[in-house]
Formats: structure tokens, C-alpha cells, sequence
């Protein structure tokens, strides 16, 4: 039987073909490097030294006037609790005024309602949240809960008014939901443009994905959404030029799915066993972080990289409603 065998001339023709790709590629000339770190303790701390900036420039054109938020909690579970603590932390950095309402669990819906409809007409009060899940012994309509805040002060961008606005591309008029805006804040400071390429998003809830897909849209990049019905799930991750992932499962996406030199950022939190650990655990995201941070050109830790932008953005979110509230009441220069 004939066996093809490689000339002299043959090998020196590949090794010839081989190194002419390798003199078009990005990396000729140098070492390919491990991915940049987008942190978002960094960002995010820029970002209150500007906006701290605005609310003394608010408070010098009008004297005895700050930017106030309220944080509405039903119940008294532990993770919330920790969760406004870092709210209120944020607030008082930025210099707006924080108030915390607590309701106890027995709360009934209509009380909720009531109490939110009060809160909407406070002229103190330019941002109110409440705090999700709601931890209560009677059945509440979160979905209700959140529609029933006025959409002007609707600074976590959840209700039906401000989801809206965001889908039909209004995002000068609407308070864009926290998380997906502050991953679109990360992605910006890379330096790589979002016009243009192509993003995948994993997970479509009404808090992450959905929202994330349509800022990446009205920010003109093709958007691929994948769901857990989604075919080949790495072959639509391979085609990322920018990744956002919430899918809420433990370092899901691997790094060889990933395109060489895409922008990852990992919007999960997760907690594995560990037994190095004091606590028996640690936390990781949706991407395996250690394959991922050799394919990927910019990728965010877990945690310090979405969470504390989170935060960020809502305290953002709470400043640009005051000022709204002083333009619209022609109380700004």
C-alpha cells in the first residue's frame, strides 16, 4: 500500500506557510499574556470620587439640598441585611442621604403598597429601592411591588416603565437596571468598542441578561442571547467578541469555548466546597477563571469585579434622579 512521505522541499514549503500565519498574527513578536483584570473596586471607586464631585456641585447651587434614597425592606433576612448595609455605606461615601425602612414579615401586600405609594410623593426622596427578596409570611407580588414605585424614582430600573424605555432603545429617559450598566461600564473602560462586535449573553432574567442584551444592542453590537435551551453551547461562546455571563452556575464556561482576545466579564456568584478554607468554601463565578484568563484579553475576578459596580451604579442611578428632579424644577443653573 502507498504511503505519502513528506520531501525535503515539502517540510521547508509548511514550515515556510507556518511561519508566515504566525507573522499575521497579533501576537507575533511577542509573548502571549494572561488576561487584564477589570477591576471593579477600581472603577467603581472613580466613579464615587466623580459622582461625590456632583452632589457638592448640586449643594453649592442649592443650599440645604441632597440627593436622597431609600432602601424599603420587608423582613429581616440576613443576606439583605448585609446588602443595605453596603448600600447605605455607598450612599454616605457619595454624599446622598440614606434612609432604611424596615416593614416586619407580617406585612400584607396592600401595606407594601401603601407604603410605597407614601414614599413616591416625599420631594426628599429621588431614589427608592426595595429590597429583593421580599421575606414575608403572606403572599406579595414582587412584580406588583416594583410597578408600584413611581418609574422616576425607580433607581434599580426594574419596573415595566423603565424596562420598557430600555427595549425600545429610550435610554436617556429611563434608569437602567445596576448590574447589566455596570458591566457596560466595565466593558468601557478596556477601551475596546462595542459598536460593531459581536456579544454573547448567557441568561435572560429580567435583573442580568435580558437588560444586558438590549444595552449591548442600543449600543450597536450584534447580540447572540443563550439560554438553557441553547444548541452547542461553546460554539456560541467561541464566537464572542465580548462575553457577559449570569447564569448562576459554578465556572460553567470554560476557557477553551472562549475566542482568543474576547472581553469577559462574569456577573455569578457562587460558592464552592473548599477545604483550604477556614469558611469550607470559596466564591467563584460562571467562568472557570484559571483556563479562561489565558484565552480572554480582559476578564473580571470574582468576586471585585461586578458586585461592587452593582452598587455603583445605583448610587449613579440616585444622583442623576436628583438631578432630574432640580432641572425639572428649575432649581439648576
Amino acid at each position: 500500500m502507498a504511503t505519502d512521505r513528506l520531501t525535503p522541499a515539502g517540510v521547508m514549503s509548511i514550515l515556510t506557510s507556518l511561519a508566515g500565519r504566525a507573522m499575521c498574527s497579533p501576537w507575533y513578536g511577542q509573548r502571549r499574556s494572561v488576561a487584564t483584570l477589570i477591576s471593579g473596586k477600581e472603577v467603581s471607586k472613580m466613579l464615587t470620587e466623580k459622582m461625590r464631585r456632583e452632589v457638592t456641585e448640586m449643594m453649592s447651587q442649592v443650599p440645604g439640598f441632597r440627593p436622597g434614597l431609600l432602601v424599603l425592606q420587608v423582613g429581616d433576612r440576613d443576606d439583605s441585611n448585609l446588602y443595605i448595609s453596603s448600600k447605605l455605606k455607598a450612599a454616605a461615601q457619595v454624599g446622598i442621604e440614606a434612609q432604611h425602612v424596615r416593614l416586619p414579615r407580617t406585612t400584607t401586600q396592600d401595606q407594601v403598597l401603601q407604603t410605597i405609594r407614601s414614599i413616591n410623593g416625599k420631594e426628599g426622596v429621588h431614589g427608592l429601592i426595595v429590597q429583593l427578596p421580599l421575606d414575608c409570611d403572606l403572599k406579595i407580588d414582587s412584580d406588583i411591588v416594583t410597578n408600584t414605585v413611581d418609574p422616576e424614582k425607580d433607581v434599580d430600573g426594574l419596573s415595566c416603565i423603565n424596562a420598557g424605555k430600555l427595549a425600545r432603545g429610550d435610554l436617556s429617559s429611563c434608569f437602567l437596571p445596576c448590574t447589566p450598566n455596570g458591566c457596560m461600564e466595565l466593558i468601557r473602560h478596556t477601551g475596546i468598542a462595542v459598536a460593531g462586535k459581536h456579544a454573547v449573553v448567557i441568561g435572560r432574567s429580567r435583573i442580568v441578561g435580558g437588560p444586558m442584551h438590549d444595552l449591548l444592542l442600543w449600543n450597536h453590537a450584534t447580540v447572540t442571547t443563550c439560554h438553557s435551551k441553547t444548541v452547542d453551547l461553546p460554539k456560541q461562546v467561541g464566537r464572542a467578541d465580548i462575553l457577559v455571563v449570569g447564569a448562576g452556575m459554578a465556572e460553567m464556561v470554560r476557557g477553551e469555548w472562549l475566542k482568543d482576545g474576547c472581553v469577559v466579564i462574569d456577573c455569578g456568584i457562587n460558592y464552592i466546597r473548599d477545604g483550604s478554607r477556614a469558611s469550607g468554601h470559596r466564591v467563584v463565578g460562571d467562568v472557570h477563571f484559571p483556563s479562561a484568563r489565558q484565552k480572554a484579553a480582559y476578564i473580571t475576578p470574582v468576586p471585585g469585579g461586578v458586585g461592587p459596580m452593582t452598587v455603583a451604579m445605583l448610587m449613579q442611578n440616585t444622583v442623576q434622579s436628583a438631578k432630574r428632579f432640580l432641572l425639572k424644577n428649575k432649581m439648576l443653573g
